[in-house]
């Protein structure tokens, strides 16, 4: 039998009553029962963790030393365990350039095809761009007229740190006379001293020629030793006659590549390979925001407190700046610019101008106040003289600068995250946008949906020859994406940051990678994969399942789904209850069989016996309503939504429809910001109304309530402080 089953024997682990259970392999089997029978203890306590266990001890004992020992679960014996995978709903990753193509490794083979199947354009003029071959270099430079003369230079150090001494004495030995530092000349014998903190160019002066015939022959010997000494870079400046002006010469200086280089824009665009394509990586990543492709800024939205409140009632209290107080240094300042500007400190902010209202936020730009600090705690006089900073400046600045956790953590509560304005989300470098596959940069074709991406790649063409080397590489595009798109995951971009799915969003991105991995007799252990996922989905997902299964691999499946149950192989019922009621194994077999079952829950809701009634009546609510206007964020196609206040609301859709976009970034943000005085900045929206019916608003979502392993449900819910002050009172404790 162990050859057909999972064989478990005196299972004791958390609230597990000693049970055995026998599992077929190679199948579809559910798990379900009570929240709290048992069942996570039995999957992934139990036989997961043994199956970890077992191949760590399988190791050699110089591998073992980096990962711990792991403590055997608490179980007399597993027979007929295979190599066990476990895909839970935790979210994949927190890090910032975690995206769904990294986590899937499809931006892996992006990268590559666009490495070796890519066509460069300049990223100035947007024009193809070809490697240059020796010839062309020299055709492109004998169509200058006779009488031109040629500098021609080996590029050696670009922008570049550095002091290059053992560079010019190399240069030194090999002949060399001349060299071109930061575009001034220097003999070779000189002692040039750069500093070595700044960037630096340095071209090798190889030849100097006169346009004329029959100079092809030591031009391309010049051209050639140039191209050798700095890369295949060579660096040619022309002194053209002036026609217009004799005597006088049109400097043009021009870089040529037999790599890949613009002749038009004097770009060269190096070599491209995978590297170029990483934003993970600083040859490929935008300098500007450093590969993330988002900017943390102060946002004067989020400095206002309260727009309805006047300067003096402390609307713009912020950033360490007490304008409300008459003893503050801040005080001075808005003081002297109430005078020098005109404008009243007791009109409601948003009534004030425009203009005031930058000067605030963004400072007088240099122009100096007369500032009276002798009513301030650091008083200078009153004929002190200075210019404000501005609000956003000045937090700006002490964010940047400032050394400790804390104090940053402060300042970020006024600062929203927004586009690079360099890449505007891209995460690249110009010179890896500019080359296309299909007229497609590689951004643009992670901005496609799966369903979108699964296509283009179908109708991609390409010529003989880069059909010889995107062939592979395309089918495991197309392949990886189906994965994607069989688990219901259609809508999903590739560019979606990891941080943003939730748990049954990153599990299903999981599964799917499993899918594309081909492993065959592993043991793959799922919690509730259908949570979360429409009805709709749902049976992409039990097909995703079943091929998984099909593969040759067994799956065990934590679940409380119905249709999921209905499609299963087998089902293992625990219960009868919970917690200590339960951990016992109720019923066995097939949804059929369960649903015959006399004593199983479970059977009872498959049969039909019991239900969920469904009340005659709806609550009328209390009249009022929450309006969201013009919500336009992510997907939302500008809706108007009217919510009953007073209600259970359940906001439902297909995945990826935009319901956490409404609820939880226009809704919640807006609420948390006007009811409980959070600096949240909610998603698109032209207005909301109604939150004067509510007092406050509390969220609960999926995230973990907290890790610290001195957390127990006591400690969070508060009910341990009376336990203490309970036992604080007692007449043993004061004696």
């Amino acid at each position: 039998m162990s050859h057909t089953h999972i064989e478990v024997r005196g299972a004791r682990e958390n609230n597990l009553k000693n049970i055995d259970v026998d599992i077929p392999r190679d199948q579809l089997v559910v798990l379900t029962g009570l929240s709290g029978s048992g069942k996570s203890s039995l999957a992934f306590d139990t036989i997961f963790a043994e199956g970890q266990r077992r191949y760590v001890e399988s190791l050699s004992s110089y591998a073992r030393q980096f990962l711990g020992q792991m403590e055997k679960p608490s179980v007399d014996s597993i027979e007929g365990l295979s190599p066990a995978i476990s895909i839970d709903q935790k979210s994949t990753s927190n890090n910032p350039r975690s995206t769904v193509g990294t986590v899937t490794e499809i931006y892996d083979y992006l990268r590559l095809l666009y490495a070796r199947v890519g066509v460069p354009h300049c990223p100035q003029c947007g024009k193809v761009i070809e490697r240059q071959t020796l010839d062309q270099i020299l055709d492109q430079v004998l169509t200058y007229p006779e009488g031109t003369r040629l500098l021609i230079m080996a590029p050696v150090v670009r922008e570049r740190k550095g002091s290059f001494a053992k560079l010019f004495d190399e240069l030194r030995e090999s002949g060399y006379v001349r060299v071109r530092v930061d575009g001034e000349q220097h003999e070779l014998d000189e002692d040039i001293e750069l500093n070595k903190r700044q960037r630096h160019n340095i071209q090798v002066i190889v030849d100097r020629l006169v346009m004329r015939d029959g100079i092809r022959s030591r031009l391309a010997d010049s051209v050639e030793i140039a191209l050798n000494l700095a890369d295949e870079l060579v660096e040619i400046e022309f002194q053209v006659p002036n026609p217009e002006e004799e005597g006088k010469r049109n400097i043009i200086q021009t870089l040529f590549s037999q790599k890949f280089a613009c002749p038009d824009c004097n770009i060269s665009l190096g070599e491209i390979d995978p590297p170029l394509f990483s934003f993970n990586n600083p040859q490929g990543a935008c300098p500007h925001c450093a590969g993330l492709g988002v900017l943390m800024d102060v946002d004067p939205e989020l400095i206002v407190n309260d727009p309805a409140k006047s300067i003096n009632e402390g609307a713009v209290d912020a950033g360490g700046w007490r304008f409300s107080d008459p003893k503050s240094w801040g005080r001075s300042f808005i003081e002297a610019m109430a005078e020098h500007y005109n404008f009243s400190l007791d009109v409601p902010y948003e009534d004030l101008d425009a203009d005031i209202q930058d000067l605030i936020m963004y400072g007088t730009e240099g122009e100096k106040l007369d500032v009276d600090t002798s009513n301030s705690r650091y008083n200078r006089g009153e004929d002190y003289r200075a210019a404000f900073q501005g609000l956003v400046p000045s937090i700006e600045q002490r964010y940047r600068m400032s050394s400790s956790e804390d104090q940053k953590s402060y300042y970020s509560q006024y600062m929203s995250i927004n586009l690079c304005p360099a890449c505007h989300g891209a995460r690249l470098r110009p010179e890896a946008l500019a080359v296309t596959v299909g007229n497609k940069n590689i951004y643009e074709v992670t901005q496609l949906s799966i369903a979108e991406g699964v296509e283009y790649f179908k109708t991609l063409t390409f010529s003989p020859h880069q059909q010889l080397i995107a062939e592979e590489i395309n089918r495991e595009l197309e392949g990886r994406l189906t994965f994607l798109l069989n688990v219901g995951l259609d809508y999903m971009t590739l560019d979606r940051p990891s941080a943003t799915l939730s748990g049954g969003e990153a599990q299903r991105i999981r599964l799917a990678t499993q899918i594309g991995s081909g492993l065959v007799g592993v043991l793959y252990i799922l919690d509730e994969p259908s949570i979360g996922l429409h009805q709709r989905d749902n049976g992409l997902l039990l097909q995703t399942l079943k091929r998984l299964r099909d593969l040759g691999n067994s799956i065990l499946v934590v679940e409380h789904d119905e249709e999921t149950m209905w499609e299963a192989d087998y089902i293992v019922d625990l219960g009868p209850g919970a917690g200590e009621e339960g951990g016992e194994i109720v019923a066995l077999g097939t949804a059929q069989e369960l649903a015959a079952h006399p004593t199983s829950y479970t059977g009872y809701y498959l049969s039909g016996q019991k239900s969920i009634p469904v009340p005659s009546e709806r609550r009328p609510g209390n009249g009022h309503w929450l309006e969201i206007k013009g919500a336009a964020e992510n997907n939302l196609k500008n809706i108007d939504v009217k919510i009953p206040l007073g209600t259970v609301v359940c906001v439902t859709g297909v995945s990826g429809s935009g319901k956490s976009t409404l609820i939880n970034e226009i809704l919640l943000k807006r609420l948390e910001s006007v009811l409980n005085r959070a600096r949240r900045k909610a998603g698109k929206h032209r207005s909301i109304k109604g939150y004067e019916y509510l007092d406050k608003v509390i969220s609960i979502d999926q995230s973990p309530i907290g890790r610290t392993p001195r957390s127990n449900p006591a400690t969070y819910t508060g009910v341990f402080d009376n336990i203490r002050k309970l036992y604080a009172e007692l007449p043993e404790s004061k004696a």
